[in-house]
Formats: structure tokens, C-alpha cells, sequence
């Protein structure tokens, strides 16, 4: 059967988006392949049309639980049944139930921390896997050092799961990014796919100000001026629900988003905002993986995002519908020193290291003692396993100057003396894209194309969550 027939038998879509097809043709032939897919681009159908063809099941390392949770209905809406999220939240009766049932699973969503369980990867290896998935695989370089090293791990698995082929997807990774996904999911002379990241319907925008209140005052002009649906990006949780509040005040349906709140708080907000019941996320960089509303019309940073790939990933999310859409970066002299500051927290401290090093198989017990932070724990035992403890202290310096270099680009692009569409294509390495209208605060902007609806939902129109449940529900 041929590619566009299958696509249009299995999701009636009559025509590929531009680089699906070639994506697909290279998977099915057996290759590895490495994609980079703007925002909005269609990266799933990458693996979920192969999986209706290849024989064994297709495992997805997914980084978020909100992503799988999305792409699994996703995949439900579109008919597809034998799909499933394993992940903590699962009850022990349930996930029982689903290890039995395993090898009736054609797609299977994990998160890289537990596909590395020796108990999880027996159970997977006896299906038989012919596709493992890394989505979002810039984590892969991004979190896998600093955040989340199980991310390095996954190329330690594939033996034991008989060495599949592997799909890397991304929407945004620089050469340096692209080549730390190849060395980390060895991936075997790979195709690689790269569709120009420019989206032509996205406006730039970036204002400076004078001090604090001139840039709330001009992010709550914007707010009411050009309206949403939009998220605001704060570099804290605090200033996150700090935002939220602001908003409120001013008659605004808004939420707060971060990864300090309770899983089920944040499913909710998001449902939220995808059921159009929010106007407004105020959020952390914690937000947006797994959000698939297409007519966000703003994307705003109130302060400034920590590396160039996260600020694109991040305004990618707006216009996805290919509408007029507004990304806008407010700043103020001085913001660099935060983000300086929160690049280098998580990255663990000389003491932290000299503590998991001489504490043996009793370093967990330094977490539980308030001595060693637990991200720096996971970091330290990764590193611990593989190199001596001057060579950790060495990869940490290192760290640290590529994370002040990552700042250092976003303080470049924040004074930018030109184009800033050009700005963001040449830090991807990527050809000079051509300059559209309203392309950027550069070239000048028409805001008459952001004017807000007239008819938003406010906070004082929207009834409680309480109230729409008493609509619903039989007293």
C-alpha cells in the first residue's frame, strides 16, 4: 500500500505536511533517523504511521506526563486502541493489569525513568519492540546532563531490548544539540531531516523599560490590547502566581503553572486553557510540552528564558493555526543576572560531590538528611558510575561555562542591532529566512493584526469549577 493512501485509510488526511513523508520512507526502510519538525509540524505521525506497518510494537520516551497523556488521546480520537501511558501514577491493580496485557500494545508511552528498570525493560523485552521513540530528544542534551541523566541512559537499554531502530524527534536543536543526540542514542548513520524553523506568521517583538512597574504596566497593556488565548512565561514560580494575581485583579480569566504545583493541579489548568476556560497561563518553563491549542495569539516572556532553544520551543506554541501571532520579550537591565543565576542552581556544588563520593552505597540517606539537593543526587550518581570524582568536578565546570554561554545568547538577542528573525535562524545555523511582514520589532510590527476580541471570558463571567460541576452532576 502506498504512503498517502495509508495516511488517508488510517486519518483521512488527504497529503503529507512537508517532511512527514521523507521522515516515514526513511523509518520504514529500516534506517535511524533524526528529525527536527517545528512546533505544530506533525512530529507523531513520524512514528504513529510506521506503527501501523512495522511488525512489534512502537516504545515512545516521552519527557512529561501531561505529553503522554496528550498523545495518547490524540491517538484514541484517531481510532487507534492498543495505546498506553505506563508511568508512577499508575495503581498497582492497573499496572498489573497492563504488564499482562503488554504484548496487545502496538504504541507504548514511558518516561525514560522507567524504561532503565530492570523490571520494566524484562517486561518490554519479551514483546518484541521494532521502533523506540526518543520525542523531544533535545532533553536528551538539555535535561540529560543537569535534570533528568536517565535521558543518557536510554542507549544503555537498546541491547536489552534487541537493539530496535530509533526515531529521534525534535522541533528545535542546534548543531551542537543535533550531535549530543547522535553520540547519546548512538544512533547508527543516521537520515536526518531538518525543515526550516521559521514560522513566517510569527511576530517578534522585544521592549525594554526603565524599571519593573514600566514593564508590568506595558505586559498588562498587551494583555488587554491584543488579547489571548497566550501564555506568559516568568523565570520563578513565584513571579509565575505572582502574574496570575495581576491579571486576576484586573477582571483577566488567568491561572499560574509550575512544577512546584500537584500533578492533578496542573492537568486541571491545562485542561483549562484547551477548553478555552482560561485566557491566560502564566507559567514556568515548566508549561507547553503537550499543549496543542492552535490559535494561541501571544506568547509573552516576562523575563528572559535561560538558552535560545528554550525561547523558540517556547514561542513556537503560539500561531500553530498559521494565523498573525505575537511573541514579545520584555526586559529591564539587569534581568541577564537572574537568568545567570537560576541556569546555575540545579548544577551540584563542589561539597555535594565530595559527599556522594565518599558516602558508598549510602548517598541516598544525604538526601533524606537535607545534605545533597536531589536533583544534584540523580546527577552525581549518574556521573559516580562512570568517571572518578575530578573528572565530575570537571564536567560540572564545564557545565557551567555552556550554561553561561546559553545566557550569554539570549543577553545577544535581547540587543540585538538588526533582524531578530535573522538572529534566531543563524543561532540554529540555519539559512537567512525571508523577511515578511510584520516580521519583527526590527523591521516594525503592524499590531492592528493583534487587536483582542471583543468577546473574552473574564474572571467575574467564567463560574467556578464548583458551579459547572453542580451543572453537570445530579445533587
Amino acid at each position: 500500500m502506498k504512503l498517502d493512501q495509508l495516511l488517508y485509510e488510517s486519518y483521512g488526511f488527504a497529503e503529507f505536511r512537508p517532511g512527514q513523508k521523507e521522515v516515514i520512507e526513511q523509518v520504514l526502510s529500516g534506517r535511524d533517523v533524526l528529525a527536527l519538525l517545528p512546533t505544530g509540524m506533525g512530529k507523531s505521525m513520524c512514528y504513529q504511521l510506521p506503527g501501523k506497518v512495522l511488525p512489534g510494537a512502537v516504545v515512545i520516551v516521552s519527557p512529561l506526563l501531561s505529553l503522554m497523556q496528550d498523545q495518547v488521546a490524540q491517538l484514541k480520537k484517531m481510532g487507534e486502541k492498543s495505546v498506553i501511558a505506563i508511568n508512577s501514577f499508575m495503581q498497582p491493580d492497573e499496572r498489573e493489569r497492563v504488564w499482562k496485557m503488554l504484548d496487545q500494545y502496538r504504541f507504548i508511552f514511558i518516561a525514560p525513568e522507567m524504561l532503565v528498570q530492570p523490571y520494566v525493560l524484562g517486561k518490554l523485552k519479551g514483546i518484541g519492540i521494532s521502533l523506540l521513540v526518543a520525542d523531544e530528544a533535545h532533553c536528551i542534551s538539555q535535561w540529560g546532563f543537569d535534570f533528568r541523566p536517565d535521558y543518557l541512559r536510554i542507549s544503555e537499554v537498546l541491547p536489552a531490548l534487541g537493539n530496535p531502530q530509533t526515531l529521534a524527534l525534535t522541533a528545535t536543536a542546534t548543531d551542537k544539540v543535533t550531535d549530543e543526540i547522535q553520540r547519546y542514542l548512538k544512533l547508527n548513520d543516521p537520515f536526518i531531516y531538518v525543515h526550516p524553523m521559521d514560522r513566517p506568521n510569527i511576530s517578534y517583538n522585544i521592549r525594554k523599560f526603565s524599571d519593573e512597574k514600566e514593564k508590568l504596566e506595558q505586559l498588562l497593556t498587551m494583555v488587554k490590547n491584543y488579547g489571548g488565548p497566550g501564555i506568559i512565561y516568568a523565570g520563578t514560580r513565584k513571579k509565575a502566581q505572582e502574574l496570575a494575581g495581576r491579571l486576576l485583579e484586573q477582571n483577566i480569566q488567568a491561572a499560574f503553572y509550575h512544577g512546584g504545583m500537584e500533578q492533578q493541579d496542573r492537568i486541571f489548568v491545562q485542561q483549562q486553557f484547551q477548553n478555552k476556560e482560561l485566557e491566560w497561563v502564566c507559567a514556568t518553563n515548566a508549561f507547553g510540552m503537550g499543549v496543542h491549542i492552535p490559535d494561541i495569539r501571544q506568547v509573552i516572556h516576562y523575563q528572559l528564558p535561560s538558552s535560545i532553544e528554550g525561547y523558540v520551543q517556547e514561542i513556537g506554541r503560539a500561531g500553530r493555526d498559521g494565523n498573525p501571532s505575537l511573541a514579545t520579550l520584555l526586559y529591564v537591565d539587569g534581568d541577564e543576572r537572574l537568568v545567570e543565576s537560576l541556569v546555575l542552581d540545579d548544577l551540584p556544588e563542589r561539597h555535594e560531590v565530595e559527599l556522594i563520593y565518599s558516602a558508598g552505597a549510602e548517598a541516598k540517606q544525604l538526601v533524606d538528611q537535607g545534605l545533597v539537593r536531589e536533583t544534584a543526587y540523580r546527577i552525581l550518581i549518574y556521573w559516580r558510575e562512570r568517571i572518578s570524582m575530578e573528572g565530575t568536578l570537571n564536567q560540572m565546570e564545564l557545565l557551567k561555562k555552556e550554561k553561561l554561554r546559553q545566557a550569554n545568547t539570549i543577553r545577544q538577542l535581547v540587543h540585538c542591532q538588526g533582524c531578530i528573525r535573522m538572529f534566531i535562524s543563524a543561532s540554529f545555523d540555519q539559512e537567512t529566512p525571508v523577511v515578511p511582514h510584520s516580521c519583527c520589532s526590527f523591521h516594525g510590527i503592524d499590531y492592528d493584526l493583534f487587536k483582542a476580541n471583543s468577546q473574552k471570558p473574564t474572571a467575574n463571567s467564567m463560574s467556578s469549577w464548583q458551579e459547572r460541576l453542580k451543572a453537570i452532576l445530579p445533587i
